[in-house]
């Protein structure tokens, strides 16, 4: 196989590879200093919870991603600078975003990251990156999972139309 042969992590990138880890690396950085902010507006202990854990997660992507790119001579984007603490009673009412909005929000995003993660795998062709996202993936799912159930236990989620009675079938 010549130079895509040994250790993966001695094989060139390709340039779809270099882009999802340049973009996963980017969205992770603005993600952190959006959910700080989230933090700010958020009044539930729950949601606190979920977005300290997908902080986190975002840093722990930062951290990694960064370090493929630096491996392999691609430079990264600069992090973005902490948000300071703000109690919530501080953000006038017709600025904050409410619990609902932010607990759809992140559901949204962690949605569009389990699909970036899986077109990230789906075109690397280097083993390592491959299961570096396919790692993403599975934490991704089970945030998601998170915050489906807080969303319907605390009466959050907006259900698409239901199909409560089905129609007849018709033998001809």
């Amino acid at each position: 196989m010549g130079i895509l042969s040994g250790n993966p992590k001695d094989e060139p990138l390709h340039y779809g590879e270099i882009f999802s880890v340049w973009t996963a690396s980017t969205v992770a950085k603005g993600a952190v200093s959006c959910y700080q902010a989230y933090l700010n507006h958020s009044g539930d202990k729950d949601l606190k919870k979920v977005l300290d854990g997908l902080i986190d997660q975002a840093n722990l992507e930062i951290k990694e991603l960064d370090k493929v790119l630096i491996d392999n001579g691609i430079a990264t984007i600069p992090m973005l600078p902490e948000r300071p603490p703000v109690k919530l009673e501080d953000i006038p009412v017709g600025a904050r975003f409410a619990d609902p909005e932010i607990a759809a929000k992140i559901a949204a995003d962690v949605s569009l990251g389990l699909v970036a993660c899986s077109q990230a795998m789906g075109q690397s062709i280097r083993v390592d990156i491959g299961a570096l996202f396919a790692k993403y993936h599975i934490t991704k799912t089970a945030i998601g999972l998170k915050i489906l159930e807080m969303s319907k236990e605390k009466g959050w989620l907006v259900p698409p139309p239901l199909q409560i009675k089905r129609p007849e079938t018709v033998n001809a």
